[in-house]
């Protein structure tokens, strides 16, 4: 597998004073495309527990051009960076189109970790946590 690709739709409300997608709102687009490769995706394949808790510690947003919002959806790109025990690294790449061939108008990382929202304590990985991300891994081959 190795990239995750999914569509998200900007809306006509996300764009500030300047006519572009703000940062609040861009951050929230990439939330919903991680909510795709985390939630949806795992759960397709039989990992449902990430969807039980997840937590951002770290975010980094790199902007190379504007997000406009076009009423078409903005192709997100994610692999998996870095795998431990307790933690992953997932880059961004999100093009200002659907088309893979479009400009890429923002980089990002997330550093993620999975929680214990009973406990409200982070957690490790469970294995089938594991082989379910390092198939998304950049350049993997996946499952």
């Amino acid at each position: 597998m190795g990239v995750f690709v999914t569509g998200v739709r900007p809306r006509w409300s996300d764009m500030d004073a300047f006519g572009h997608v703000n940062h609040a709102n861009t951050v929230t687009l990439l939330e919903e495309a991680r909510i795709e490769l985390l939630f949806t995706e795992a759960a397709r394949h039989g990992v449902k527990e990430l969807a039980e808790g997840m937590v951002v510690a770290k975010l980094v947003v790199e902007y190379l051009a504007p997000i406009v919002f076009t009423g078409e959806d903005v192709l997100v790109e994610m692999s998996v960076r870095e795998l431990k025990s307790a933690s992953l690294t997932l880059d961004y790449v999100v093009r200002g189109s659907r088309d893979v061939n479009s400009p890429v108008v923002v980089k990002a990382e997330t550093l993620m970790a999975p929680y214990n929202v009973t406990t409200a304590r982070p957690r490790r990985l469970t294995e089938a946590e594991r082989d379910f991300l390092a198939g998304w891994r950049a350049g993997g081959n996946g499952a």
